[in-house]
């Protein structure tokens, strides 16, 4: 040992001597592990048509199409490490929707590390979400908003329909906070409650999704961007169909809940007009719930649980709709599922009890007006 001027005490030679040679058997003992570069397979090219759909839910010429959409930008962040082309970036996420697994198996699949996994299906569903006004929207023109109420009418007869409402609940982790118990919903498990819209086609027209499970559907209707689009007439001699959980409007179509008080044989509203409007509607507002059966069957996340935050969970919601359409225009084949999953989707596929201004028979002049047109089909 030696001493400064000042008397401090240092450490001698030796016991430095020792540290250093402790540290050199720590690296023998625990060497460091070499970087190892792995070529990333070209996913595109090593699976048949069949195997890449069953494992990405959608075709090669959606994937492709949806890449040179969003590929520049996703590409074009300063903040982040370029080694990941957008290609791999896109089939991670899309892997990610397919099997609703943890993100360090997602990572796994591509070749990188959690917490990379889980900023690119960050960044990745956000950019989708960003599509929702070129894939997500209620037809443009007279043309098209002519072609929605034809393709309804094929259904069962029922005129001037141009959307079918109704909502879904997708599993998510607990939000934690205060707020918690919000997003259990009545079957207790944590949800956000998603209202869509969606035409003949099982296209969504129009997604809600920022409530949480234990809101009711009428709730978020009323609540809703569409319900004032229709009460200002922007959507003229247009009807919404959905089930007893919506309150009975000019533009909302539910079912007679008490056909009595509405037959009145003077006005040629009798109760075989009543029977035929209901189980019109009936047929044509089914096709919004087997838009959630594609839609969920398309990406299990949705009835599996979204295990991210609560703010990623709305993007990726969102960026599955558009998908979901992308789909839809491509003519895209549903995807096989497991049981699990089946049973999943039926879990998650509930709806609220409907509100008693619904069940009653509410006397609009619209209703009225089907009814007399049901009496003579």
């Amino acid at each position: 040992m030696y001493f400064d001027h000042d008397q401090n005490f240092f450490e001698s030679d030796s016991d430095i001597e020792d540290d250093d040679f402790n540290d050199l058997m720590v690296m023998i003992v625990f060497p460091r592990r070499q970087r190892n570069f792995r070529q990333r397979a070209d996913h595109f090219t090593h699976w048949r048509d069949d195997e890449f759909f069953d494992r990405y839910r959608l075709s090669k010429t959606s994937v492709r199409f949806i890449i040179n959409l969003i590929g520049d930008r996703i590409c074009s962040r300063t903040d982040w490490n370029h080694a990941v082309s957008s290609e791999h970036k896109v089939l991670l996420t899309l892997r990610y929707y397919a099997t609703g697994s943890m993100l360090v198996v997602c990572g796994d699949f591509i070749g990188v590390h959690k917490s990379t996994a889980s900023r690119i299906v960050k960044l990745v569903s956000h950019e989708i979400a960003l599509l929702r006004p070129l894939f997500v929207h209620f037809p443009n023109n007279e043309m098209e908003i002519k072609q929605v109420k034809q393709d309804f009418y094929n259904i069962a007869k029922f005129p001037l329909v141009i959307g079918a409402l109704d909502c879904t609940h997708v599993k998510i982790r607990s939000p934690g906070g205060d707020n918690a118990e919000m997003y259990r919903n009545r079957k207790s498990f944590f949800s956000i409650n998603v209202q869509t819209i969606c035409d003949a086609n099982l296209k969504i027209q129009d997604i809600v999704a920022r409530w949480p499970g234990s809101s009711h559907d009428s709730t978020i209707f009323n609540n809703s961007a569409i319900r004032g689009k229709f009460e200002r007439g922007e959507m003229q001699n247009c009807l919404l169909v959905a089930d007893s959980g919506y309150a009975q409007r000019d533009f909302v179509m539910t079912l007679v809940g008490n056909p009595g008080s509405l037959i009145d044989p003077a006005s040629g509203i009798t109760a075989a007009a009543v029977d035929k409007y209901n189980e019109s509607l009936i047929r044509t507002r089914n096709t919004v719930e087997r838009s959630y059966g594609v839609w969920k069957r398309r990406f299990p996340i949705l009835a599996t649980g979204i295990n991210v935050k609560r703010t990623s969970s709305q993007s990726i919601i969102v960026a599955t709709a558009v998908l979901h359409n992308i789909a839809c225009e491509f003519k895209e084949g549903i995807p096989r599922v497991t049981t699990a999953v089946e049973s999943s989707i039926r879990i998650t596929d509930f709806n609220n009890p409907g509100d008693a201004i619904s069940r009653n028979a509410v006397q609009n002049s619209t209703r009225r007006k089907l009814l007399r047109y049901f009496a003579n089909v």
